[in-house]
């Protein structure tokens, strides 16, 4: 893996329309040691950007992809995206004790992206 940018990738939670930052949200109330490790693997993200690989990340489905972290058989997941500014997205985070990502996950993360898409085109129009 290589850092594509020296400046490093800007990396933003999804807000709600009532500005609520769910993966934000979900993170807090995570132990302290999971979420520091889950800060870490943020941190990866802003360095390596699209180009972090597996097994720290990987594609979900079109552009949705997952952060991933294992703690013993607990498996954490932070599903993004990068918008068309280049700005990756947190949209979704959960905890599961499966292989597959379940379709719920993907479904509520596909909802979130596509809002997200819809107010930045609202915001770039203007």
């Amino acid at each position: 893996m290589e850092a594509k940018d020296p400046a490093g990738w800007e990396v933003d939670f999804f807000k709600e329309e009532d500005g609520t930052l769910p993966v934000r949200n979900w993170m807090l109330g995570l132990a302290k040691e999971v979420r520091a490790k889950l800060i870490a693997r943020v941190q990866m993200l802003r360095e390596y950007g699209p180009s972090l690989d597996f097994p720290f990340s990987s594609q979900i489905k079109g552009k949705l992809r997952e952060l991933r972290l294992r703690l013993g058989k607990t498996r954490f997941r932070v599903l993004y995206f990068f918008d068309e500014r280049r700005v990756c997205i947190l949209l979704h985070g959960f905890t599961k004790n499966t292989e597959k990502v379940p379709p719920p996950e993907v479904r509520l993360a596909s909802i979130r992206m596509k809002a997200h898409e819809s107010r930045l085109g609202r915001l770039m129009q203007n």
